[in-house]
């Protein structure tokens, strides 16, 4: 498996080939979105939504095998296809691993320039949240 840095690497290398090409960019976003694992319908709920983001983000997160498996979905497109970059990063990692990664791709593409200022800030609560829970059972397997 490769590592953040690397996945992020890969990532970096996939947006510079559409260039500036912003419809480009939010359509392969979009797309990005439905590769990501079917959501268990019962986890709608309340508790499991990110607090801060413009759009429905449902997240959960459960330890298998000492590493942190990331489940998402959102009610708009976009906004699934950016929960399921951070996915892609971290999904399958080490609380300690999630914890000291530096998420740089999503600079290095000019994410900001392409969602804007408030889906911004969403993505900053999901990155939030994927690290809350990887501290959760961190302080749990630490337990």
């Amino acid at each position: 498996m490769s590592s953040i840095k690397e996945t992020q690497e890969e990532i970096v290398s996939e947006f510079e080939i559409l260039g500036d090409d912003k419809e480009s960019t939010i359509f392969y976003i979009m797309e990005l979105g439905n590769s990501l694992e079917s959501f268990p319908e019962e986890e709608r709920k309340e508790e499991n939504l990110i607090k801060g983001c413009q759009s429905k983000v449902w997240l959960i997160a459960d330890e298998v095998g000492g590493k942190v498996h990331y489940q998402a979905d959102s009610n708009t497109d976009i906004t699934k296809g950016l929960i399921s970059l951070l996915i892609r990063v971290l999904n399958d990692r080490s609380p300690e691993e999630i914890l000291e990664s530096e998420l740089n791709f999503i600079e290095k593409i000019g994410m900001g320039s392409i969602i804007g200022s408030q889906r911004s800030n969403g993505l900053a609560s999901m990155i939030k949240q994927m690290k809350l829970y990887a501290f959760a059972f961190q302080t749990k397997q630490n337990a």
